[in-house]
């Protein structure tokens, strides 16, 4: 059974003169213990589809739902006692930190608020959540400035361990920290779900990570889920032609001096996107019909499915 499920998902925010629709109708689950990767461009709709899973915004159609209960939108300072368990790291962990408050007493704060620390400060909890985070205990009576940014963001995942939880979203973790630091943090958190059979939606711009660290790999593009599946068959055999885009973006250090390939044009406008398909303005093969038609999931492959036109219908639409 799915342990995070999103159905018929949009987000979308007041805008100048029309509406954006940042998430335009995503369907989603992941699975007890599974990575699941959420690639795309800037301005795809990533973050806002992770603000929705957490319930820090509040769908403007569709559900999602966690352990079976629909997730319900955050109430100031506090987390729906059955929500918990559903955490988020943030990209930033300096902004995320309170740069004023001891790192110790932050975790202390999240372990009592998830009701995992009891009344009192267990000054033992937050040392043991850094040591299971690769930090020394030692480290919980400094400031978040004290740390280098793979630490912070090693802090911030301690803090979300303290609820003990299911599901940890995490919002693009690795794109502020250097390669080193990048590996660290990606490792760890394919430890939580590999060791422990935390769930975890790890969402980036980067493929490379991504086929390193998920099982399954989900692409968007302007607020739409356009492919799926598991992720080293996105990598040999992609479907859409978004995807095949990004791989060949990705740089091939093998000394071949093989070039990326450049995606042209930009990112539409999601206040005003383009009619049918939304890629077809910058799809290479592009057909006619693409304007006017707007492709749905179907499915390609075991647990494999694209939407677009000139992806072959192996099995009908995607249920």
């Amino acid at each position: 059974m799915s342990v995070l499920t999103a159905t018929g998902v949009e987000v979308t925010y007041p805008g100048a003169g029309r509406p954006v629709r940042a998430v335009a109708g995503v369907d989603l689950a992941v699975e007890p213990g599974e990575v699941l990767g959420l690639v795309g461009e800037s301005g795809c709709g990533k973050s806002s589809l992770a603000r929705a899973l957490v319930g820090l915004v509040a769908p403007s159609a569709g559900t999602v739902t966690f352990g079976g209960e629909p997730v319900q939108p955050l109430r100031r300072r506090a987390r729906p006692v059955a929500q918990r368990r559903l955490q988020m790291v943030f990209q930033d962990p300096y902004s995320s930190l309170n740069a004023r408050r001891r790192v110790g007493d932050q975790i202390a704060d999240a372990l009592r608020l998830a009701g995992t620390g009891g009344r009192r400060r267990d000054p033992g909890a937050a040392g043991a959540l850094l040591e299971r985070v690769g930090l020394d205990p030692a480290m919980q009576t400094r400031y978040p400035h004290e740390f280098s940014g793979g630490q912070r963001q090693r802090v911030a995942i301690a803090r979300a361990l303290a609820a003990d939880p299911t599901v940890v979203v995490a919002d693009e973790p690795i794109s502020a920290l250097d390669a080193s630091a990048q590996a660290q943090v990606a490792n760890l958190l394919v430890g939580l779900a590999r060791d422990e059979g935390v769930a975890v939606v790890f969402i980036s711009h980067d493929l490379a990570i991504v086929r390193q660290v998920a099982d399954r790999t989900a692409v968007m593009y302007l607020g739409t889920v356009v492919e799926v599946g598991p992720t080293e068959t996105l990598w040999t055999d992609p479907q859409h032609p978004y995807t095949r885009a990004l791989i060949g973006a990705v740089p091939v250090p093998d000394g071949s001096g093989r070039l990326p390939e450049d995606l042209p044009g930009d990112v539409p406008d999601p206040a005003a996107p383009p009619s049918g398909c939304r890629f077809h303005p910058r799809c290479p093969v592009a057909t006619a019909e693409c304007p006017t038609w707007e492709p749905v999931l179907r499915v390609q492959g075991p647990g494999h499915a694209a939407a677009c036109l000139l992806a072959p219908d192996r099995a009908g639409a995607v249920p």
